[in-house]
């Protein structure tokens, strides 16, 4: 306890050491240096409350802070000045409330100019505001609707942080929260007459349980609609917002008929089956004809569509109820103590043809489907007798041993015997005597 208290101490004391040396430095260098370290702003905003009110030690930390961006960089001004004319005064420039409809092009004075840019990130984007422009909210400030979003309501005003930091607003865990301000709002949205349920929708789907595991790079809003150009999916686009990270799928969904019976019926492709914002994990209940299905929205019972979408459904049953069989027999085999990985790696193999099989339903071809489930079912056959092999063995050896140990047990009892006649025999012999 005594050594932790001294070092406590010493440090504590070099802390100080430390910071009247700081001090000394500043007092003792150029006028010019200290003024350029003094911020009236932050000296000032500090003691005021909410939303006027800046932390300095969060403005510091953030990526305009970690820079050396000062107040004065947006709200204009001179922070070096403690004059509050001078400081805030017009021929400084001085912007206290910046006005919403310029927050967009106030930003982009900075982030647009490629030669400024480049000198803090070389690889940095500058076509951030271009790309707003073209976007719903964009479009809609263009127009004069000051409620759409700008810069600041998605990236905050004074707490920037660099997107690959947790911290930041924008970064991939926290898009939809950050969206949701606004989305999730039925007062505000009402103006717009949009649905308001997408984040509650977004926070029960299969991306969203991916993202929350840990998976940074599953679907969130800004993967699907954009960012700084957002924009709802047309329906002609829909299928391409998707392959961006399904292609296979897309690939097979295009070499179907449902491409074109889609397109006649102006149906979106990928959510008309599996919806947008809250999408669940596919199972094979959504093909068929059962409660689930969603192949009954379009095909009634009797028809080719209905038809094909049993077959497929029972094939995909047939499979996974084969690899589930031997995975039971495999399983008493390895319990019984029985040599059985062999068989069961080459599960592995039967489960990688049922999901080939389950993502060839988007080709909507039965045949395509069944080829690999026969694929699956010659594994999972092999397997099976892998597994049967194995409990006949344990049981070859069960009556191995209990013939042995019988055999053994009429050894023991014969000379058991034989030792009591040769004893009895002896015994016999020293009474004669």
């Amino acid at each position: 306890m005594t050594s932790r208290m001294q070092y406590r101490g010493a440090a504590a004391g070099g802390a100080s050491l430390t910071a009247l040396i700081a001090l000394g430095v500043l007092l003792s260098s150029p006028p010019s240096l200290r003024a350029q370290n003094k911020n009236t702003c932050i000296d000032c905003h500090k003691q005021l409350d909410p939303p006027l009110g800046i932390d300095p030690a969060r403005y510091a930390a953030s990526i305009h802070g970690q820079k050396g961006i000062r107040c004065t960089a947006c709200h204009g001004g001179d922070d070096s000045s403690d004059d509050i004319d001078k400081s805030m005064g017009k021929g400084a420039g001085f912007r206290g409330n910046i006005d919403r409809a310029k927050i967009p092009a106030l930003c982009a004075s900075c982030h647009s100019n490629a030669a400024y840019m480049r000198g803090f990130n070389p690889s940095v984007r500058t076509d951030e505001f271009s790309q707003y422009q073209t976007s719903v909210h964009g479009k809609l400030l263009a127009k004069g609707d000051t409620w759409v979003a700008v810069c600041t309501d998605c990236h905050t005003a004074h707490e920037v942080y660099a997107p690959n930091d947790p911290r930041s607003s924008v970064y991939p865990t926290n898009v939809a929260q950050t969206c949701s301000r606004c989305h999730a709002s039925a007062a505000y949205m009402k103006r717009y007459k949009i649905p308001v349920n997408q984040f509650a929708l977004y926070s029960t789907s299969v991306h969203h349980a991916a993202l929350a595991g840990g998976d940074l790079s599953a679907p969130t809003c800004t993967t699907c609609h954009g960012s700084h150009g957002a924009a709802p999916p047309g329906v002609p686009s829909v299928e391409n917002v998707c392959s961006t990270c399904h292609v296979f799928q897309a690939q097979l969904f295009d070499a179907g008929p449902h491409k074109d019976a889609f397109a006649a019926m102006s149906l979106p492709s990928c959510i008309t089956c599996h919806s947008n914002h809250g999408i669940q994990h596919p199972t094979d209940a959504m093909i068929g004809a059962g409660p689930q299905a969603v192949c009954v929205k379009c095909h009634s019972a009797g028809e080719p569509g209905a038809i094909a979408a049993a077959a497929m459904h029972g094939q995909l049953a047939k499979l996974d109820a084969a690899i589930a069989r031997s995975d039971d027999i495999l399983g008493q085999a390895e319990r019984a103590g029985m040599e059985v990985s062999a068989a069961k790696l080459a599960q592995g193999d039967a489960r990688e043809d049922l999901i080939k099989a389950r993502v060839a339903i988007h080709q909507v071809q039965p045949q395509a489907v069944d080829q690999d489930v026969q694929a699956g079912l010659e594994v999972t056959g092999k397997t099976w007798q892998a597994g049967l092999a194995a409990l006949a063995e344990r049981r070859y050896r069960r009556e191995g041993l209990l013939v042995s140990l019988v055999a053994i047990a009429w050894v023991l009892i014969a000379l058991g015997l034989l030792i009591r006649k040769i004893e009895s025999k002896g015994t016999g012999t020293t009474k004669e005597t």
